[in-house]
């Protein structure tokens, strides 16, 4: 019988990832306004990282920070008491509260304007 090599995989360590500290000092301040606690869904944006998509206990409120990964999201979401991950699910949609100003927001250039063109797809509708 030949023997086996031994594999190297179980020297293999992982580095713990630190949590940003700017992150987890504005995301503690948001925990604070939102009476404790918060929930955050991560969610991958591409090359750009993670999103840290906050929903407020008190009164729904959102907001967010981009990190960039998701080791480093969860870093940042167990550095943080109060905070805990969640899902997008009907519990969380309907408890979040999303503000005039943050549709502006999201809205960006169109959200000033007063004039619109005329849809492209306006022959078929």
């Amino acid at each position: 019988m030949s023997e086996q090599p031994e594999s190297d995989t179980a020297d293999v360590t992982t580095t713990p990832v630190a949590a940003p500290q700017n992150v987890v000092a504005s995301i503690k301040g948001f925990i604070g306004r939102e009476g404790g606690s918060a929930k955050a869904v991560l969610q991958p944006i591409g090359a750009a990282g993670v999103r840290i998509t906050l929903v407020g206990e008190q009164g729904g409120i959102l907001g967010d920070r981009v990190v960039n990964d998701v080791a480093t999201a969860e870093a940042v979401v167990e550095a943080l008491d109060g905070l805990e991950t969640a899902e997008w699910d009907r519990d969380l949609t309907s408890a979040a509260t999303v503000s005039p100003s943050h549709y502006r927001k999201m809205a960006g250039w169109v959200a000033r304007q007063s004039r619109f063109p005329k849809a492209r797809n306006r022959a078929i509708l």
